[in-house]
């Protein structure tokens, strides 16, 4: 994946959180969908920094980023951007 194609994913992730949180507000969503649906997808934003991340340093090292590869949600959970 390019990274173009991760940010676009980290814009659609975000996209969908803020919708969500609108379905909330409006009772489309119950609230406690919405905390699992909202802790999935910061794990996937988790990931896809992550993974920008590794690209960034493969590059700056002479490497190439197409290896970088995501890491398991447990590894990235929680990452300070």
């Amino acid at each position: 994946m390019q990274d173009g194609e991760i940010l676009a994913k980290i814009k659609n992730l975000i996209t969908e959180e803020h919708e969500l949180r609108e379905r909330v507000g409006t009772g489309e969503v119950s609230s406690d969908d919405e905390k699992v649906r909202v802790r999935e997808l910061e794990a996937e934003l988790d990931q896809c920094w992550d993974l920008l991340r590794q690209r960034k340093a493969r590059r700056e090292f002479g490497e190439d980023p197409d290896f970088s590869t995501p890491r398991p949600v447990d590894e990235v959970d929680g990452y300070q951007q």
